[in-house]
Order: structure tokens, then sequence, then C-alpha cells
């Protein structure tokens, strides 16, 4: 498959969120959409860091229609704001690409109770989504079919998901190692993908809407993701220094075209809703799904635990 961000229509009209998209990947997937016409909220942690790459954006496009949107991932309560904000805002949502995350980081607990990967890369990008999710489906109903669409990222790193896939018990994972937190987090977001599609893409058969979901492995890309990296993690450390020197590594803007595609590309096609998708298939790179990824018992059995956990815990 081939695919160029140029190849984008015009997306006047419609409206964007994209998480961590002031650096890296996210920065690149809000550039190409508002270069294409659409209205992009930028989500970022840091008010500073957001406003200044919407500068270097607009530096390049001065007509980029982008605003800044505040959340934190490491704070359920941001991101109900966050999401609570933008919908005193907007009228329509035409697509969520759900991008931002940490890698490997050292074990913490969050304010909210759980361990900081678990809840920046997943559960706060459900709790998100599950908020941002009616107004995708009253768009929807007003659109073409395919027109509203979710992309979540996730990675490779799904493959180094603890045995079972998800740890139901302990999901925070305390006596295992960085990379099996890393990879169940990563697992989860595709299982959400899974979740989302059975319940709102094409052959659902929801009266309420259509939407087109995705999960990403966007391949082995240079952005700032690895400074989260454990500084204890000499030998991850220095196989990311090897992969950079050998040029083995994708530029952020490279990508970020994955998810581009599966967020407005005209060329998706419905039956890719629900797949785990790379759309360069490099030799060396594990693009494949493991077994956990495609259990479906699996996929309700998340997506029961993770509506009764937040429920519990009043985000949802």
């Amino acid at each position: 498959m081939t695919f160029h961000p140029d190849s984008l229509p015009d997306l006047t009209g419609r409206v964007y969120i994209v998480t961590g998209g002031n650096s890296g990947m996210g920065f690149y997937t809000v550039s190409h959409l508002a270069r294409h016409g659409a209205h992009v909220y930028m989500c970022s942690r840091s008010l500073d860091k957001g406003k200044n790459a919407i500068a270097e954006i607009q530096k390049d496009y001065p007509s980029a229609k982008i605003d800044l949107l505040q959340i934190d991932l490491m704070d359920l309560g941001s991101v109900v704001a966050a999401a609570k904000h933008f919908l005193s805002l907007e009228i329509s949502l035409h697509g969520l690409i759900n991008n931002a995350g940490i890698m490997a980081s050292p074990f913490e607990i969050t304010k909210d109770g759980h361990e900081g990967q678990w809840e920046t890369n997943y559960l706060s990008h459900w709790v998100f989504t599950e908020h941002l999710i009616p107004l995708m489906l009253k768009t929807s109903k007003s659109s073409p079919p395919g027109t509203v669409r979710i992309v979540n990222l996730s990675s490779s790193g799904h493959l180094m998901a603890p045995k079972g896939g998800i740890n139901f018990e302990d999901t925070s994972l305390k006596e295992a190692s960085i990379w099996e937190r890393y990879g169940q987090s990563k697992l989860a977001n595709v299982l959400h993908t899974r979740a989302l599609h059975n319940k709102y893409g094409p052959g659902s058969g929801n009266k309420e809407g259509e939407i087109w979901v995705t999960s990403v492995h966007p391949g082995l890309v240079e952005t700032n993701l690895s400074s989260s990296i454990d500084s204890a993690q000499t030998l991850s450390l220095r196989m990311v220094s090897l992969l950079r020197c050998m040029k083995l590594m994708w530029t952020a803007d490279r990508g970020s075209w994955n998810s581009l595609f599966c967020a407005a590309s005209p060329d998706m096609k419905p039956e890719q809703s629900g797949e785990y998708m790379e759309i360069y298939h490099r030799l060396f790179e594990p693009w494949w799904q493991n077994g956990a990824a495609k259990d479906e018992e699996l996929v309700k059995k998340l997506d029961e635990w993770t509506r009764e956990t937040m429920k519990k815990e009043g985000w949802v």
C-alpha cells in the first residue's frame, strides 16, 4: 500500500482532535490535517509547548486553524475536563487521533491509583474517547459513511504484553518489567479498537451512527518517546542509539502517515475498520499481531472491566 499526506482531500469544515499534538508524530499529524483545511485541536499538557508548536506550524501555514486543548493524561480529572471543554466549544467531531503515550517509563502510580503507562496510554484515552463518542455518532449521522473515525496509536510493543495479555488481578504489574507494562498498555489500545469497532463500526448495525476505528503501528520512529525510557535500562537505550546510527528509524513526519491514512484518507476501506494497521511492512519490523490482540473474549472482558472500573471511580 502506498500513501502520502499530499493525497488527503480538502478537509475544510471537519474537526479533529490529536492528543500529544505538540511534538513528534502528533505534531506532524496536526500539521498535515490543518494544512488540508481541517480545524484541529492540539492536545498538550504544557500550554507553553502547545502554543510554541502551533506557532511553528502557522509560520509555514498561516491559515492553519489550530486550537490548543490542555490535557494531562496522568490525571483523569484533567481528561474529563478537557473533553467537557471541547464539547462546550464544538457541535461536530470528525476525527479523534489518540496519539500521545509514554514508553518503558519507571514504575509510577498516578494520583488516580493506576500505573503510569496503563493510565497514560490506555485508561485516559478510553475515558476521553467515551466522553466524545456521542458527538462523533451525531456527526456521523449527517456525514457520508467513513467520514468519522477514531485512530488509536498502538505499536509492535503489544507483543511484549504479559502472558494472557491483560493481568486483571494486577493491572499495575508492579513485579513485571517496564516492557511488559508498556506491552500491556499497547495491547489494550488494540483491544479497545476492536471493542469500539464492534459497537460502532461498519456492519455493527448501530442506529446512532457509524465510526470507523483503527489501531496503528507507526513503525520504528525517531521521536521523543524514547526520552521516557527508564535511565536504568541501559541496554534499551543503547539499542535505540544503534537504530539511530543505522538510520533504521522513520522520521516523526513519516511516522505520522499511518495515522493520517486511517484518520482522513478516502482510500481507507470499511473492512479496514477494527484492524491493526501498518501500511509499510518493512522486513525487519514486527508488524503482525499476537494471539491476544485477536481474542474477542479478551476484547469483551477488557471493555467490561474498564467500563466498570471507570464508572466506579466516577470518570464516566
